[in-house]
């Protein structure tokens, strides 16, 4: 059957000419063509499969297309890129892989596009577009793609045992299609995965981090952790949050599953940010509750500092990982080590509180907000309601205090220099004593936070240590 409706655009005919004038076939394959059939609108990233090379492929479309669009050539892998208009089109010429032990990298041989497509990492990424004159537009479906998408089932083309053994990735891609489009892996394929998972040792971090972002990225996340947990793949790259999981009994006393709590507030978190960062606090907030877990008679289970414990975790994980050691991490610290703080707050909303929370905070205060509202999980419908109406009462009260004092990122309205000036000082640590006692003054409310009255505090504060006004 033919599909032309799906690769009408004018690109696919300058393809379809430049193959020609090339003498080979080529063939629109994988996303694109998958993301048609599902009606997800139009992809702005194409695959090119041509039986020939790639690269000559691509620098004769570019001498078709106006302006001539530049090619870029990636020898090693016998690829070809080329952007035209906002369209990214990537060309590679079928081949044929065979795998060693230890490396993901194969070793390429040309082939045909049955060989292209028995590479393909699953069935609904090996469905191919004719792009030649005599059949432009047919569809090519060896492995009854279309079927599984309207089964929605994730399998793999061949025998998966051999598929994600020779690229271990490809288990982590199945269950991020999954969680994805929320269709389900065929049990055979989903075996596979838990057998070949020690396989993913060979595996760089880097990539694994893509496809757990992607999976966070995804409308209800908690699908592909529950894979990754259930195929032994998580254990290996999350050790924290498999130690999250089950409930221990003492005396009667039982904690919640930290584990399962972790993935229903990043599920709840979803709902309302696509920030990946932030869905990675979700995730994370809690992972300090396990090396902090103690038992007394008297109060029962207890997690004390978890919240300091699971920030200094959030710096050792994201290094492991090789995840970015920049501001998107110490956003993900902060996150976690602020994460009860609203909490006990909605209990006692008090102005110094407010303004402690807000200086803490910063201008990541509505996340941090966000994030404790995804945290109730609760199933009691009194106490979920209670919960949220109480944090509607934090969230006013920010803004009244915010509105009022200006405590936000803010500094002390008396410098180091007025300081220094005033009492005719060196540096020395008085000056920072001082600093210090004036804005605990502002958090407090003792005094507004003004210069005039920060001035006349720091007159004071320095008399009480022994100062000498100059």
């Amino acid at each position: 059957m033919k599909y032309t409706e799906a690769i009408s655009s004018e690109i696919f005919s300058v393809i379809s000419k430049a193959s020609k004038q090339l003498q080979m076939d080529s063939y629109v394959i994988g996303g694109f063509v998958r993301d048609f059939f599902l009606k997800r609108g139009t992809s702005k990233d194409i695959d090119v499969v041509s039986v020939g090379s790639g690269i000559e492929l691509a620098q004769q479309v570019s001498k078709l297309l106006p302006n001539k669009p530049k090619v870029q050539v990636f020898k090693t892998y016998g690829t070809a890129m080329l952007r035209y208009k906002d369209i990214e089109i990537e060309f590679v010429g079928a081949r044929k892989e065979s795998y060693s032990e230890d490396s993901r990298n194969p070793e390429v041989t040309e082939g045909t596009l049955q060989d292209d497509q028995n590479r393909r990492d699953l069935t609904i990424n090996a469905l191919a577009l004719s792009l030649n004159e005599d059949n432009f537009g047919e569809l090519l479906d060896p492995f009854n793609g279309i079927k599984d998408l309207e089964n929605k089932v994730i399998k793999t083309p061949l025998n998966p045992d051999i598929t994600y053994s020779d690229d271990p990735l490809r288990m982590m891609r199945a269950i991020r299609f999954t969680t994805q489009l929320n269709f389900k892996i065929d049990d055979e394929s989903l075996e596979a995965i838990s057998r070949n998972a020690y396989r993913l040792k060979i595996i760089t971090r880097e990539r694994i981090v893509v496809e757990l972002n992607k999976i966070l990225e995804a409308p209800k996340p908690s699908i592909g952790f529950l894979l990754l947990e259930r195929t032994r793949l998580l254990k290996q790259i999350l050790p924290e949050l498999i130690a999250l999981k089950g409930v221990e009994e003492v005396e009667g006393q039982k904690h919640k599953d930290n584990f399962y709590h972790s993935l229903e507030v990043v599920d709840n978190i979803s709902e309302y940010t696509n920030d990946v960062w932030l869905r990675w606090a979700a995730l994370l907030h809690d992972i300090g509750k396990a090396p902090t877990k103690k038992f007394s008679k008297k109060v029962g289970w207890t997690f004390h500092a978890h919240e300091f414990v699971g920030s200094k975790m959030v710096y050792k994980l994201f290094k492991r990982l090789k995840m970015p050691m920049n501001n998107k991490m110490k956003f993900v610290q902060k996150m976690v080590l602020l994460s009860s703080r609203p909490i006990v707050l909605a209990s006692e909303v008090t102005d110094s509180a407010v303004r402690r929370l807000v200086f803490d905070a910063g201008d990541d205060i509505n996340s941090l907000m966000t994030l404790c509202e995804a945290d109730i999980t609760t199933k009691n419908p009194k106490k979920f309601k209670r919960y949220h109406q109480n944090f509607n009462l934090v969230r006013t009260k920010i803004k009244e205090v915010e509105e009022r004092d200006k405590v936000r990122n803010f500094q002390p309205p008396v410098t180091g220099e007025e300081i220094m000036k005033a009492f005719n000082l060196k540096p020395c640590r008085e000056i920072g004593q001082i600093k210090e006692a004036i804005k605990e003054a502002i958090l407090e409310g003792e005094i507004p936070n003004e210069h005039k009255a920060s001035y006349n505090f720091m007159i004071e504060k320095g008399k009480s240590l022994g100062l000498k006004i100059d």
